[in-house]
């Protein structure tokens, strides 16, 4: 009988490949450690002259491990990561090998910028970048089959200084809301929190298909979703997929991406199936923002080399499939202080209740205001098809604190002296206030933002995103939430009110300006819907106009005061999500083109002739009742007439869109682009079921929609 395969346990391996605090302080002078600890922890700045040390006591480790190249890693504006290797071994004058990584080299790298996009802040020809080390995030090993390479977190900026990258805006966005949430607990009297973290956890969906079925078919390969594709049989109407059982096939998947992510000490806390056919999800235990931001990255890279090697498609896009769910990222978020207390955790001691419903109140204040800004940060080319369907919530924010909360906020607003639900109510003087309980009401699925019982989840952002995106725009929400939410509390404290009862009428007055964005209802409701128009919340209904909300006057001056985005930033970044917007679907438009002519068109054909030949005989033999039979022919040969008619506009469409400015070009994209493609879609999927299996070009969904145990 053979052995059975030992393996590492993920404690043992768990951070192996991470240059973290504990390989530091064992591989740095006591205070050159305590200065890079200090600058990661944000209580000091990183002292400049430490970098040598720090440099050579990185590559020593790297080294050590197996790498052979170091590059800094960073995130630019594409939703994508970006690396320039350098070789640690470099000959010197004769010709001795030399392993070299200098200070100078782990601070700073000049990676060409030119290919980047920046939204026009800059001419191709000024090419030069800057990658700057954020040692707030620790660098890491990627191995390969025949070394490896040390990544170092990296921001990026232009040569000017504009940042060319999504890490610069988050670390803004971050520095904002601690700020304030430090102030906040100072004037409840909180004078020993030395800092407060914004906590991040995003929940990964994604489909896993078998690859060599899945590379079949051009859309999958070039748009990561299907164009064409009549619905299968079973789909997801049996509605057991959902936490089954997962297939063997993909457990060995999940099983090697989660060993090779506790390698780079990213931890997944859980891993199912989801809804629909061959779905599936990883969710991360929560972590800082910046760390949790880099993990994901981590986590779907991982995920695309890992799926090669087993054979697998993965897709992130956010609706792979017509009529099945779809994919998200929900991002769940809160804060924690330096004494590990979540501050969006209900207590059943009264003061720090009044904390928490502070610190929610500020939230949903800065919602109610800047809510333009969630629905830009998830205006993307994917859920232009997911948004406001199976399970995704619509494209209209609102937030949902379950009836608990709702009812405390509303009695708070309303002063009520009566009781409300809870195991107990503790008076404060102005009113009764209870003890408030976690999970102590339902998960709202169709709601945008929900609080879910110590933390917030924001569901509407897509699979395929860069987290920084969404998280940026809820932590300077937050901010600017808090700005107002602090205004009023001050103001309330310098009256001579305790900060107690300060607080409470400031959550009052709080709960009556953000009233408009609380819904506690099914959001898919047509109801919902004509409320929701009625309050104001709708600001866009397509995706372009969702991305116009970047430069919405009022949101711009916010993300400036906030010191987020600059006003020329923003700009430059609304450049360059309508042109994402555009070119994605322009590639579907022309992956949809050839797939029409090189495989439907030519297999309606020989369906045509199959079924002419065989009228044919039936008509030489005598059958009778062979009419219908002749108007199946007629039926087909008006669907691939159809086709022709339709091909023929959409080529008209693609040379009129080639002259038009970016706004217009993409408002022609939703208006006449989408629903044609549709038109063609719907043609072509009809066809699919008149035709023999033999003739039909691509993997059908049946065929997709399944992995072998």
């Amino acid at each position: 009988m053979a052995e059975e395969k030992k393996f590492p346990t993920m404690r043992e391996i768990y951070g192996s490949l991470v240059f973290d605090k504990n390989e530091m302080k064992q591989r740095l002078p006591k205070d050159v450690y305590e200065n890079l600890a200090g600058a990661m922890e944000g209580r000091q700045k990183l002292d400049s002259g430490i970098a040598d040390t720090v440099a050579l006591a990185m590559k020593d480790w790297a080294v050590s491990h197996g790498a052979s190249h170091w590059a800094h890693w960073f995130h630019p504006l594409t939703e994508m990561t970006a690396e320039k290797h350098t070789a640690f071994v470099h000959a010197d004058d004769n010709g001795v090998a030399l392993e070299t990584f200098t200070g100078k080299d782990l601070v700073q790298s000049e990676p060409d910028a030119s290919s980047f996009p920046s939204g026009g802040t800059r001419s191709t020809f000024e090419a030069r970048g800057y990658s700057a080390w954020d040692p707030t995030s620790p660098a890491f090993i990627m191995k390969s089959p025949k070394g490896g390479t040390l990544c170092i977190p990296s921001v990026f900026l232009s040569y000017d200084g504009s940042p060319l990258d999504m890490k610069t805006y988050l670390l803004r966005s971050m520095d904002a809301v601690e700020s304030r949430s430090l102030k906040m607990l100072k004037l409840f009297g909180n004078r020993g929190v030395r800092y407060v973290r914004a906590t991040v956890g995003g929940e990964q969906e994604f489909f896993l298909l078998d690859r060599p079925k899945a590379q079949k078919r051009p859309d999958i390969r070039f748009s990561g979703r299907t164009l064409l594709g009549s619905r299968p049989p079973r789909d997801q109407k049996m509605e057991d997929h959902y936490f089954g059982a997962i297939p063997t096939r993909v457990l060995a998947y999940m099983e090697d991406v989660q060993r090779d992510l506790a390698r780079l000490g990213v931890d997944l806390a859980t891993r199912h199936n989801e809804v629909a056919r061959c779905q599936f999800e990883f969710a991360p235990n929560f972590a800082e923002a910046n760390l949790a931001c880099d993990q994901n990255q981590l986590i779907m890279e991982v995920m695309r080399k890992m799926a090669r090697q087993h054979e697998l498609r993965l897709l992130f896009h956010e609706k792979p499939f017509k009529e099945m769910n779809g994919s998200g990222k929900h991002v769940n978020f809160s804060l924690q202080d330096s004494e590990g207390r979540n501050l969006l955790k209900p207590s059943s001691n009264h003061r720090k209740n009044v904390i928490f419903l502070s610190f929610l109140s500020s939230f949903v204040l800065g919602v109610s205001e800047f809510a333009g800004l969630l629905q830009a940060s998830v205006a993307t080319p994917g859920n232009m098809y997911r948004l406001g369907g199976h399970e995704a919530p619509p494209n209209i924010i609102s937030v949902y604190l379950g009836s608990a909360i709702d009812a405390v906020i509303a009695a708070i607003e309303a002063g009520s002296p009566k009781d409300m639900p809870g195991k107990c109510t503790v008076d404060l003087g102005l009113i009764k206030l209870p003890e408030i309980v976690a999970f102590d009401s339902d998960r709202n699925r169709t709601s945008p933002v929900a609080f879910t019982g110590n933390k917030f989840e924001f569901r509407a952002p897509g699979a395929s995103q860069a987290m920084a995106v969404p998280v940026t725009a809820l932590l300077s929400v937050w901010a600017a939430g808090m700005e107002k939410f602090l205004q009023i509390f001050e103001a309330n404290i310098d009256s001579g009110q305790d900060p107690v009862d300060a607080a409470l009428c400031t959550i009052r007055e709080a709960s009556k300006i953000s009233r408009n964005i609380r819904f506690e209802g099914d959001a898919y409701s047509k109801e919902w819907h004509e409320e929701a128009e009625r309050r104001g919340l709708i600001k866009a209904r397509t995706i372009p106009q969702g991305i116009d909300l970047y430069k919405d006057p009022a949101i711009m001056q916010m993300l400036e005061d906030m010191g987020v985005y600059k006003k020329r930033e923003l700009e430059a970044f609304w450049a360059i999500r309508m042109e994402s917007f555009v070119n994605s679907i322009e590639i579907e438009m022309s992956v949809l083109r050839d797939m029409i002519w090189e495989g439907i068109m030519p297999a309606i054909s020989k369906q045509l002739m199959l079924e002419k030949n065989s009228y044919a005989a039936a008509e030489e033999v005598g059958a009778k009742d062979i009419d219908r039979w002749k108007s199946h022919i007629a039926e087909l040969a008006s669907l691939k007439t159809g086709l022709l008619d339709k091909m023929e506009e959409l080529t008209e469409l693609r040379e009129n869109l080639v002259d038009l400015e970016l706004r217009e070009h993409a408002e022609q994209i939703v208006t006449k682009a989408v629903p044609l493609m549709n038109e063609i879609r719907e043609l072509a999927d009809a066809a699919e079921i008149c035709m023999a299996d033999e003739f039909i070009p691509y993997p059908k969904y049946r065929t997709l929609l399944s992995l072998s145990s």
